[in-house]
């Protein structure tokens, strides 16, 4: 009888994202760092998660927060040290915790040394490790404003940056490149990491001169060729950042059978909150059908043949509870119902740091408190236009990524216990109620809800393998059952801050977790704004 295959680690696996620069710093510089991340590995093997997706810590210039990269194989000294690495590495996994790192292979820094003789000399290899024109050859936009082709006065040529004009990107129809990339993944896999998050990975294929950027005809195969001489049949986490993702190509990615990626990232909801054909500083409120039907819709993939991930928050998202939630006198119980709602989802959850305390956006006042390059842009940009500064600085609120990367709210002590010094980016002034040490303190705070969650995650195999049956309800409410051979269990939540009906038709055999005190309001068919039950129920 042949032995059942084993399940890969990260199927059952909850991991938590850390943005090193505003996790803890240690040193007093104001900018968080690998011992800090040390010092706190107790408290998240406390969480109960099983790896940490660390942002780059690579040796960078900075422009864009690190993903940058000016050396593959060195750690920023604003970070620490290789061995700070090499000890993180090792305490994580004392704990059970493995180390997912960010690959950022689509492009470097302009300060590489690849670049750096790529712009000398026409005929060096480096030069063909980059993608140059001798004309402009179309209109293509870099996601940070402006062309995406930047004349360079040292070559006289054009070279493709998709971001800021300090990422020129990659040329990955170059096979030496392509080997400097594997040998550059092997010796981060060498040194025990476990797994890569990979950055944009499906603009790789690009063919720019066709004006074609995500999900180019080569990308596949590139990935079935990294597979082979990188991570290969190795227990791996691989995730994609793929914001061109459907349901239709994300198993593409992610098919074991094909041999490329683990999962994918999928940002379909982060459109929902967007008005229709503009850009993501042009908001509109959320549709509570079109978000369960997003939601719906990635639980419809054939689980034997792909993979998903789920998540609210990462380092370029607004807070969750700010954005589908209410930040405000509802923030507990939101954001302990959106924890829910997506927790009981089938798939790979994803903890943003603060999340599990309920951190939220931080409102800026003018643009001087802004850091982040993508908004600033915006503001120049949308300011030369004419519009009024008070409504950009409003979408920035919104929709700006500083609003995840002010730094970790620890204590309601300087600086939220983040810094002795002075912190890089403002802490949130609602530091001193929001912060770990009250969380901890409080029997009935959201961290608690997060921990539950991840607990029956790791019990439950429901949560898992089972399947998805969405009841039909209204928009309002999203309700659901994961059934396997063991167990049914029914999630039913409240995405607004207004009373809903609900008729509760099954026998609850267990309250597993609630963010309410008793099932009598539900059992007169009433649910509280933002309730959420995860209910074991009769077969």
């Amino acid at each position: 009888m042949t032995q059942a295959k084993k399940e890969p680690w990260w199927k059952k696996a909850v991991i938590y994202q850390i943005y090193p620069k505003s996790f803890q710093d240690s040193n007093g510089d104001g900018i968080g760092d690998l011992p800090g991340i040390i010092s706190r590995l107790d408290y998240l093997e406390g969480l109960g998660i099983d790896a940490i997706w660390l942002c780059p810590v690579y040796k960078s210039p900075g422009v864009d927060n690190g993903y940058d990269i000016s050396d593959y194989e060195a750690i920023d000294p604003n970070y620490g040290t290789m061995a700070d690495m090499e000890k993180l590495i090792a305490e994580a996994g004392k704990r059970g915790i493995r180390i997912v790192m960010d690959l950022v292979v689509n492009h470097t820094s302009d300060q590489h040394p690849w670049f750096v003789e790529a712009r000398k000399n026409v005929d060096s290899p480096e030069h063909d490790y980059y993608v140059w024109a001798k004309e402009k050859p179309n209109d293509l936009r870099s996601s940070f404003s402006g062309s995406a082709w930047e004349f360079d006065q040292e070559i006289g040529q054009y070279y493709l940056h998709i971001f800021a004009k300090q990422q020129p990107d990659l040329n990955w129809t170059n096979p030496k490149l392509r080997q400097k990339v594997y040998d550059l993944m092997n010796f981060w896999i060498d040194k025990g990491i476990g797994g890569f998050r990979m950055d944009v990975i499906d603009l790789i294929g690009k063919e720019p001169e066709k004006g074609i950027t995500g999900n180019g005809p080569k990308l596949h195969d590139y990935l079935k060729e990294m597979h082979e001489k990188t991570f290969g049949d190795r227990d791996f986490l691989t995730v994609g950042e793929t914001w061109g993702a459907t349901l239709d190509n994300a198993p593409l990615y992610s098919d074991p059978d094909r041999k490329e990626l683990s999962m994918v990232f999928q940002f379909e909801f982060t459109e929902l909150d967007k008005q229709q054909g503009k850009e993501k500083w042009d908001t509109k409120p959320v549709d509570c059908g079109e978000l369960k039907s997003v939601l719906a819709k990635w639980q419809k993939l054939d689980f034997n043949h792909s993979w998903n991930s789920l998540f609210w928050n990462n380092h370029d998202l607004p807070r969750i509870v700010s954005r589908f939630g209410n930040d405000q006198d509802k923030r507990v119980v939101s954001a302990k119902m959106l924890a829910i709602l997506l927790h009981g989802l089938r798939g790979t959850p994803y903890i943003y740091q603060g999340e599990e305390i309920g951190m939220t956006n931080c409102p800026v006042s003018k643009i001087d408190e802004v850091e982040d390059i993508e908004a600033r842009r915006m503001y120049d940009e949308r300011l030369a236009k004419g519009e009024k500064a008070e409504d950009i600085l409003k979408s920035i609120n919104a929709q700006g990524r500083d609003n995840a990367r002010t730094p970790m709210q620890w204590n309601a002590s300087h600086d939220a216990g983040f810094t002795s010094g002075q912190a890089w980016l403002r802490v949130n002034p609602n530091f001193s109620k929001i912060n770990v040490q009250a969380a901890l303190n409080d029997p009935g705070s959201i961290y608690y809800c997060y921990k539950a969650l991840i607990k029956l995650r790791h019990q439950h195999s429901v949560l898992t393998d089972g399947s998805f049956t969405l009841l039909d309800t209204q928009d309002q409410v999203m309700a659901y059952y994961r059934e396997n051979a063991e167990e049914k269990w029914l999630i039913v939540c409240n995405l607004t801050g207004a009373e809903q009906r609900f008729t509760l038709k099954d026998q609850v055999a267990k309250v597993l977790l609630s963010n309410q005190d008793s099932l009598d309001e539900l059992k007169e068919g009433k649910l509280a704004p933002y309730a959420a039950y995860l209910l074991q129920v009769e077969k």
